[in-house]
């Protein structure tokens, strides 16, 4: 079974959300988001990366930081501008872009079913950035950042998010970025009993994105319950804040790559190599592969090309080993290029598909790179291929978009 939880959400007074809620802590750097945040003393961002009031220079992972992010959540309450709900609720959350409707329903999920392996992920996570957020969850005594999921769709679910979205949102707001954010909060009992039943019924969740975030829920949970002699396994520290989007809804972009030289190779010399793996051919014009068929597109010196994986370098039997990223890697960016560890090499960066090829041409053309590659997007049936194999995707396969915003609602971690 699946559990879900209603809880008394903290969220913005709906006409000031759209001023409230920001872009996640990981999509920006500290100056993007000092940049964002100079003209709003009410940005969540205040809250969520609260850096943005220190000098560049200071730690990220100082107390003081932590304890700014506290005072700037108090003060957002204390000014009533973010106020908690009085009753225990899940909120229906609708995210609509270029034409694409998602409508997920963010809730609490089990710490327990996640440590157990019932939510499902396919990322390692990385101890330091764990930390950071559990650290930051415990000083500020709330979990602000939500966790992206999915749920293998059922009529009975969606059937019940329509009802409730048929009725006028408590929030609407269109962000800078073109998406529209709609929020319903449902608080009426039998409602609710329905969507934990419906959910009782599901055998898994996977995570979509925010894996550090459900790693450092389950940290925190260790934390709190190690200290706590009268633990029970229903505080709020058991749970943790997630968004669940049935799979049809999700949409992923490409996850695309720039390297900073050819390895002390010529262009020619390069592709010599890569045709070892890959069938190579030219291209007049920026491409943008399609994601079934094993195909990567390249820029380097002013010219396009394609890269078409030959059947025998890879196996398309296990999901993980079959994705894009994992055929470019294993067959061109460690043995070609020399990249042993894209996590840690510098030499390499990625860049999310929501700035298309046009970006991988600017910043090749720019000279500080020197040759990019777009992939195909991964599609949410690999991914949870990749998840019920229990295996872990490529770092930076997946880009989901558009973004949840943090701050539309928080969950505290007292009653």
């Amino acid at each position: 079974m699946s559990v879900i939880r209603p809880f008394r959400g903290l969220r913005p007074k709906p006409e000031l959300a759209k001023k409230v809620a920001s872009p996640p802590y990981d999509v920006l750097s500290s100056d993007e988001a000092r940049a964002m945040v100079k003209d709003n003393p009410d940005s969540f961002l205040r809250v969520n990366k609260p850096e943005v009031d220190f000098p560049a220079e200071t730690s990220l992972y100082s107390d003081e930081i932590y304890r700014r992010g506290k005072v700037n959540l108090d003060r957002l309450v204390n000014d009533a501008i973010m106020i908690r709900d009085e009753s225990p609720s899940f909120y229906l959350y609708r995210l609509t872009w270029k034409g694409r409707v998602q409508t997920g329903i963010v809730c609490l999920t089990s710490v327990e079913e996640y440590d157990q392996g019932k939510i499902k992920k396919h990322e390692h996570t990385r101890p330091s950035k764990v930390k950071d957020r559990a650290n930051h969850i415990m000083a500020l005594g709330a979990q602000v950042g939500p966790v992206l999921s999915i749920f293998k769709n059922r009529p009975q679910i969606v059937d019940i998010f329509a009802r409730i979205t048929a009725a006028t949102p408590d929030v609407d707001f269109l962000a800078e970025d073109s998406v529209q954010h709609q929020l319903w909060p449902v608080s009426d009992n039998a409602t609710i009993a329905a969507l934990i039943d419906s959910f009782a019924a599901l055998d898994e969740l996977y995570i979509a994105d925010g894996h550090h975030r459900s790693q450092s829920a389950s940290e925190v949970c260790r934390r709190m319950k190690k200290t706590n002699p009268a633990h029970t396994g229903q505080e709020p520290y058991n749970f943790f804040l997630n968004v669940v989007f049935p799979d049809n809804e999700l949409r992923i972009l490409p996850y695309n790559r720039v390297v900073r030289d050819l390895n002390s190779l010529t262009r020619d010399e390069l592709l010599k190599k890569v045709a070892k793996s890959f069938d190579v051919q030219n291209a007049t014009e920026p491409v943008s592969p399609d994601k079934d068929n094993h195909q990567v597109g390249f820029y380097c010196e002013g010219k396009w090309g394609v890269l078409n994986a030959k059947e025998e370098t890879f196996d398309n039997s296990k999901p993980s080993e079959s994705i894009d990223a994992a055929i470019l890697y294993e067959n061109l960016l460690r043995p070609v290029l020399g990249i042993k560890d894209i996590r840690t090499d510098e030499r390499i960066d990625f860049i999310g598909g929501i700035r298309g090829t046009a970006e991988l041409i600017r910043l090749v053309d720019s000279d500080d790179w020197k040759i990019a590659f777009s992939l195909g997007a991964v599609t949410v049936e690999q991914l949870l291929a990749v998840a019920d194999a229990g295996e872990v995707m490529p770092p930076k396969s997946t880009w989901f978009e558009p973004k949840l915003r943090s701050g539309m609602v928080i969950n505290l971690l007292n009653d």
